[in-house]
């Protein structure tokens, strides 16, 4: 395969240019970090821990996200086949503090090596498992060749691509995408529009719809009491607007129109959850100029009296603080931003959810949403005006909020049709 062969001559100068970058989120980013060493494909004393874990299942990651439903999978398939055992790999410290935190027994949990041939060689023959099962859009090409060249089945399963992405990878098809899809078992994609992308790049290729496993989501059993209280006061009148995996210049957006909101409706509080909480400096630095009271969730302890806005600068907390608020803003869809962020959360929390008009990676969710006029979708100069609407009324919070979920509830199953798709490929030994 010659576009492997360019890959791998290109790989060392790529790490060269990104390694300031991986360096400034390692310091940046909170998580686990003790076994970071294993990204480089060094493990030491776990070879012992791991060796137990031969003819596992290994499932990859990326960051909290996908790590979330990867569990989901791993639960439900222990329901079914509790012999089974998993690996699961993230390449995030965000991502693997999830994974520790929250993966069943008979899972290990590792950080996914750099791609390059001898670190995922290394990892293989240390791990030798049963299947690859690679979440939504990480098309390693060493990672995928390794396993497929070793007769490993690999699937590419949640999988999702967007017009941007079928259009670059149809750039390099022949050489490079085309084959390297084929070599996938098999694909399952998210909706029939996902499907047709990966044909268009790669036409041999395996590809099935299973759905998206995101809607067989459980919110897990959550606190009764709402720690939101202890920042911003319990009165009855307040209604608390939370700010969903913002990014930048969508945290401001928001803070000018709460400003502006709050002089109508004196008890709005509002909680910011950026994507990224090494971010928490600068949207403190931003809330400090705009002149309002703040608290940092990071700080030590509550602070002496209610304040009006929360920086919630933290990482795996989000349910709990959705849990709290009354209307969802989601992040990533605001100020130039088109990209989207999963509306399923907010939806099974019963929450009346505003996003953007475009939402590139999560297209299917905003569908069945708006389908059952289960969303809010307004532009950066209409937000203002549908935060007042729903602000203004309970009743239409609890009507949209209840339709979310509903609409939610019907698309499940995605998750039982990809663990009946694994259990033929592993069973049969089918390798791409």
């Amino acid at each position: 395969m010659i576009g492997l062969i360019i890959y791998n001559l290109l790989m060392p100068l790529g790490f060269i240019f990104f390694l300031p970058e991986l360096i400034l989120k390692y310091r940046s980013r909170g998580g686990w970090k003790s076994t970071y060493r294993e990204r480089f494909g060094f493990f030491g004393s776990r070879k012992e821990e791991l060796s137990g874990f031969r003819d596992a299942v290994w499932i990859h990651a990326v960051s909290v996200g996908e790590t979330v439903v990867a569990i989901s999978m791993i639960r439900r398939y222990l329901q079914r086949f509790p012999e089974q055992k998993f690996i699961i790999s993230t390449t995030t410290t965000t991502g693997q503090d999830v994974a520790r935190n929250r993966c069943p027994e008979n899972t290990a949990v590792i950080f996914c090596p750099l791609d390059f041939p001898w670190m995922v060689r290394r990892v293989f023959r240390l791990l030798r498992p049963a299947g690859l099962v690679i979440f939504e859009t990480e098309i390693w090409p060493n990672l995928i060749s390794v396993a497929s060249a070793k007769k490993i089945p690999v699937l590419l399963v949640n999988a999702r691509m967007s017009d941007h992405s079928a259009k670059g990878y149809r750039r390099l098809g022949k050489l490079f995408f085309s084959p390297l899809l084929r070599k996938f078992s098999l694909i399952l994609t998210q909706s029939e529009s996902d499907m047709q992308r990966f044909l268009s790049v790669s036409p041999r290729a395996n590809v099935q719809v299973t759905g998206n496993m995101k809607f067989d989501q459980r919110i897990p059993a959550l606190p009764d009491e709402n720690i939101l209280h202890g920042y911003l006061g319990n009165a009855p009148e307040n209604i608390i607007l939370f700010g969903a995996s913002t990014h930048p210049g969508e945290e401001e957006l928001i803070t000018d129109e709460f400003i502006a909101l709050k002089k109508e409706f004196p008890a709005l509080k509002l909680v910011i959850v950026p994507r990224h909480a090494e971010r928490g400096d600068d949207i403190a630095g931003l809330l400090a100029g705009k002149d309002v009271e703040f608290a940092r969730r990071s700080d030590a302890g509550l602070p002496e009296k209610e304040m009006d806005i929360l920086l919630a600068d933290t990482t795996g907390e989000m349910l709990q603080l959705m849990n709290g608020a009354d209307v969802v803003i989601m992040g990533k869809s605001f100020a130039g931003h088109d990209e989207g962020h999963n509306l399923i959360e907010p939806a099974l929390l019963s929450k009346p959810i505003v996003t953007g008009t475009v939402l590139r990676n999560f297209r299917y969710i905003l569908k069945v949403l708006e389908e059952n006029k289960a969303v809010f979708c307004c532009s950066d100069a209409e937000l203002q005006p549908t935060l007042r609407r729903l602000i203004s009324s309970a009743e239409l919070r609890r009507e949209f909020g209840d339709r979310a979920s509903a609409a939610i509830n019907i698309h499940r199953g995605a998750t039982d049709r990809t663990i009946d798709a694994l259990q033929t490929c592993c069973k049969n030994g089918i390798a791409g």
